[in-house]
C-alpha cells in the first residue's frame, strides 16, 4: 500500500511543478479518465480523455499558465491479489490562473483503478475525479504578476 500512497503523492506533486514527462510515467497507457464536477459519477458516463498521452496532454493545457496546489487525504486502498487495486482519496486543489483571470478551490474525490506492471511498479489505470464542492474566486494577481517564483521555472535540485 505504501507503493500506492507514493504513486499518489507523486500525482500531486508532479502535477503541481508541471514535470508532465515524468507524470507521464504514472499513468498505464490504457489509463482512462472521468470527470465530473456535480456529483458522483453514474457507471455508464464516457470517458473524458482515454489513454495515457491523452490524459497528461489535457491536463497539462487546462494548467499551463496555472499555480496549482493539490493535497490527497485519508487513502482508503484495497489491494487484490492479481496486482490490480482499488482507491478513494479526498482531494483538495487550489488553481490560480492569474493568466486567465480565474481561480478556484475544489473539494470532491479521486476514486482510481492501480496495475502493477511488468518492471513492478503500479500506475493509475483509472481515474474518476467527483467534485462536491467548488469555490471560485477573483484571481489572486494580475497577469504575470507574482510575488514568487513558479514552481516549473525554478532549477531542480
Amino acid at each position: 500500500m505504501l507503493a500506492i500512497q507514493q504513486l499518489k503523492s507523486r500525482y500531486f506533486r508532479l502535477m503541481d511543478t508541471k514535470q508532465w514527462d515524468q507524470w507521464r510515467h504514472l499513468f498505464t497507457d490504457d489509463m482512462v479518465f472521468y470527470a465530473d464536477y456535480d456529483s458522483v459519477l453514474p457507471s455508464d458516463v464516457e470517458p473524458t480523455t482515454s489513454g495515457g498521452d491523452e490524459f497528461v496532454e489535457m491536463v497539462s493545457g487546462v494548467l499551463a499558465t496555472a499555480v496549482t496546489a493539490h493535497h490527497g487525504h485519508m487513502p482508503d486502498i484495497e489491494l487484490h491479489g492479481d496486482g490490480t487495486a482499488h482507491g478513494i482519496w479526498a482531494m483538495f486543489d487550489w488553481v490560480d490562473d492569474a493568466d486567465n483571470s480565474m481561480a478556484l478551490q475544489g473539494f470532491g474525490h479521486y476514486h482510481e483503478n492501480y496495475v502493477r506492471g511488468a518492471d513492478g511498479q503500479w500506475r493509475i489505470s483509472e481515474l474518476r475525479l467527483t467534485r462536491i464542492r467548488v469555490d471560485e474566486m477573483k484571481a489572486s494577481r494580475p497577469a504575470g504578476e507574482r510575488p514568487w517564483p513558479s514552481p516549473w521555472s525554478r532549477p531542480s535540485r
